[in-house]
């Protein structure tokens, strides 16, 4: 390792701090030297699975995440078995109890978190035993070869599993839960029956709003007393009440701590170069113990870490997919909100399944399934994105919302499966297309289920559903499927048609490819009308003239009206019949506004035309546009000369860049201003496969007009000019991915627009640049881009394909 490296220091080797790693050798590889201390004499494992080790339906390698190998294949230093016991902040070093020592510039504090020990009378005597690593699952595997009854302390999910081990394992088990029913805080009474009604036909018995007094026995554990005065004989008592978050070590450094270690949006503690992820992070007053939430900072954590911009961890909806016992349960929410009330809910006795959705305010607010769970995904995103309560009913109305194979078919290949992993469906028809046949294959390629495991069932039904020819689990591609009823061809062959049998328009393309339908469909005509090329093609007799979002072939004559009403000439009496415009229409009008930047000169203008023409209202839009609508179509012509700028109109050709701008200060604001008006001018009147937004970002402001959700982003950064590509603002929303980094703004436009050509050149219609982007491939975009001699030709085509006027013809669709 480089002595020339920053230096990350990681305590504790578990979940969280591993997973945090990992995001951080993706990101940036080879950015620090990176040492990890762990606890365990044992590389990282999942501690979720260790239910699966007790009950022997695992063995402790199934259960590993990472082996010994993949540490040294990482290039990382890891020290198994070394706990750390003392921070030196002021010298910025860790210290451990086998007397190692490692300085570090960034310190990752994960010591996750240890079981919670009532101070119960007898707790220390032999016999007692918590359920938190693979020690204690070997310590009760031999307390069970040779003692016959257990009693497990806590009927949470964890007493529950441990105790479904000692079943196994031909132990007599009880449980003791000083609840009135089991799982509490993930269930309700009526779930909670059930669930505990399925476990006493498996064996297990179970003791009800019990408080446990002490443990009695002579020279090790034999037995409870309850504070009712009963007693319960067990030769082996498990603990299993709760977990404590490890902050010892960070507390005595000084760092501040409340019930774990205190951190802000971006997983900083109170000491400078320390952050802390997992179980021992206290964020907004909430400790999380559940995967999914951990792997959510570990994410963050990472580019913060690696520089780079990201969104600020904000909280977690907690929520849990599990399988107890054999069972599948869902939770997710507020279950024990009081002011929450149920919105819906189901019980099916014969099948043994149960649903209860649960509001606030109108909104989604929490859910529970019972039996079967493959709506948790759907209602976990209601509650994600807190939609209305009426949504779903809505939903609930819909055939086989279930795990059946037309729930599968129905779910959008976005739709997160794992999320845990944050795996989606196409991600996993994507791994069985190229040979993953199994859900443990699909796992191994993916991480699909392989974390807390609740979505295994789902996996299975997505893994059946693409081998079986579902077209949209993935198992067509994009490019393959018909572009529509009225052709066999996709979106590769048509445009591979197109350019090869050189089709003048489409009506002659629609008869030379065998369409069914003479005058085809909205879909294909625009999809035809693009890959044409050029908007003399799309205005030629036979064209299609685009209506917002109506598409129609029509004859020369009302084509030439359409185009010169937009233009605002007045089109003569017959043609202007033909094409159904009139004096008397109106149209909605957009100043053309570069990067949303508007002057007070030009604002006045607007506002005399509002009150000129009698609109009604002007409507600010969220991409920095004013749409004016109501204008008459023989007034547009007149308008444009009045207002100044260039104008949109609902009759124009193509789609175009929409660009935002963001910044930390007024300065930061006229360049980000200059930047996106330049940016606009270079992209104007390029007609574009589907809409994108790009966003410029000045003086290094915090995802300012969400740049990382955009299409395309420019980011101020100490390096330069940071490029992302693929961003995606509407659920399920996807982060923008770093294209390149550059020294200057000019290089900047440069990338962005030599981006913005290849989609142009190699997307399908339709196809948004995220899509455009996972099917090309990241590496195969950024080898494009950053070769300088590929870059020139994509520029050179750029160049050469702009509009000679800025004015000669209508902008926009």
């Amino acid at each position: 390792m480089s002595a020339s490296k920053p230096k990350l220091v990681v305590i504790g080797n578990g979940m969280a701090g591993v997973r945090c790693v990992e995001e951080i050798g993706r990101l940036a590889p080879d950015l620090y030297d990176i040492t990890i201390f762990g606890n365990e004499p044992r590389p990282n494992y999942n501690r979720i699975l260790l239910s699966k080790v007790l009950q022997g339906d695992a063995s402790f390698d199934d259960v590993v995440t990472h082996d010994w190998a993949w540490y040294q294949e990482q290039g990382i230093r890891l020290h198994a078995g070394h706990p750390v016991v003392r921070i030196d902040a002021s010298a910025r070093r860790v210290e451990t109890s086998t007397g190692l020592f490692a300085d570090y510039d960034r310190l990752i504090v994960a010591t996750g978190s240890s079981a919670f020990i009532p101070p119960l009378p007898g707790v220390g005597k032999p016999g007692v035993i918590a359920f938190r690593n693979v020690d204690d699952c070997r310590t009760m595997m031999e307390a069970a070869a040779v003692y016959r009854k257990a009693a497990v302390i806590g009927g949470g999910l964890l007493g529950l599993e441990a105790a479904r081990g000692l079943l196994n394992l031909g132990m007599e088990v009880t449980v003791v839960h000083n609840a009135a029913y089991l799982m509490n805080r993930q269930l309700d009474r009526t779930s909670a029956e059930m669930l505990q009604r399925e476990l006493e036909r498996q064996g297990m018995r179970f003791l009800l709003g019990k408080i446990t007094e002490k443990i009695v026995g002579r020279k090790r554990a034999e037995g409870l007393a309850f504070s009712d005065g009963s007693k319960l004989q067990a030769d082996l008592i498990v603990m299993a009440v709760g977990i404590r978050p490890n902050v010892e070590v960070a507390k005595a450094a000084g760092i501040r701590t409340n019930r774990a270690i205190v951190v802000n949006d971006y997983l900083e503690t109170s000491c400078p170069g320390v952050y802390a992820v997992g179980e021992c992070a206290e964020h907004d007053g909430t400790v999380y113990g559940l995967v999914a939430p951990l792997f959510e900072q570990g994410k963050v954590l990472a580019k913060v870490l690696c520089g780079m911009e990201t969104e600020p961890y904000r909280g977690s909806v907690p929520y849990a997919q599990l399988k107890v016992s054999g069972v599948d349960v869902f939770s997710a929410g507020a279950i024990g909100d009081p002011d929450a009330e149920t919105v819906l809910q189901q019980f099916d006795g014969i099948k043994g399944t149960y649903k209860r959705v649960l509001s606030k305010n109108g909104k989604v607010a929490g859910a529970i399934l019972y039996g079967d769970t493959a709506e948790g995904n759907s209602l976990l995103g209601y509650l994600k994105r807190g939609a209305d309560a009426a949504a779903v009913s809505r939903s609930d109305s819909r055939p086989e919302n279930g795990g059946g194979s037309d729930a599968v078919a129905a779910m959008p290949d976005e739709e997160t499966v794992c999320n845990c992993n944050a795996v989606s469906k196409a991600a996993i028809a994507k791994a069985v297309r190229e040979g993953a046949n199994t859900v443990e294959l699909v796992r191994d390629r993916t991480k699909a289920s392989g974390s807390c495991g609740g979505c295994k069932p789902l996996v299975a039904a997505v893994v059946k559903h693409a081998l079986a020819g579902g077209g949209s689990a993935g198992s067509e591609r994009e490019e393959d499927a018909a572009v529509c009823g009225c052709t066999t061809l996709g979106h590769a062959a048509l445009k591979e048609e197109i350019a090869a049998r050189g089709f003048s328009d489409a009506a002659q393309a629609m008869a030379g490819l065998g369409w069914t339908r003479p005058d085809g469909c909205p879909a294909c005509r625009a999809a035809i009308r693009y890959y044409l090329g050029s908007a003399e093609a799309a205005v030629a007799a036979g064209a299609v003239i685009s209506a917002g979002a109506v598409a129609m072939p029509v004859s020369a004559a009302a084509a030439e009206a359409m185009t010169a009403a937009a233009e605002g000439a007045i089109p003569g009496a017959a043609a202007a019949a033909e094409a159904g415009v009139s004096a008397e229409e109106r149209t909605t009008v957009t100043p053309k506004l570069l990067a949303g930047v508007v002057r007070a000169d030009q604002l006045r203008r607007i506002a005399d035309t509002i009150e000129r023409y009698g609109l009604s209202f002007a409507n600010l839009t969220g991409e920095g546009r004013i749409d004016l609508p109501g204008v008459p179509v023989e007034a547009v012509g007149a308008l444009r000369e009045t207002l100044g700028l260039p104008i949109e109109t609902a009759g124009g050709i193509g789609r175009e860049a929409r660009i935002l701008i963001g910044a930390r200060s007024g300065k930061d604001a006229q360049t980000a201003a200059r930047i996106g008006t330049e940016l606009e001018r270079r992209l104007h009147r390029l007609r574009l496969p589907s809409s994108v937004t790009a966003a410029v970002v000045a003086g290094f402001a915090d995802n300012a007009s969400g740049l990382l959700v955009r299409d395309i982003g420019l980011a101020e950064a100490p390096a330069g000019w940071e490029i992302y590509a693929g961003g995606r603002s509407e659920r399920p929303i996807r982060q923008a991915q770093l294209i390149a980094v550059e020294p200057d703004e000019e290089a900047a436009l440069e990338i962005a627009v030599s981006c913005l050509q290849w989609y142009r050149e190699s997307a399908y219609y339709g196809e948004p640049v995220w899509k455009w982007l996972d099917r090309i491939g990241l590496v195969a975009v950024r080898e494009k881009l950053l070769d300088p001699d590929r870059r020139e030709e994509l520029l050179g085509r750029w160049f050469g394909e702009r509009h000679p006027s800025e004015s000669a013809v209508p902008i926009g669709i």
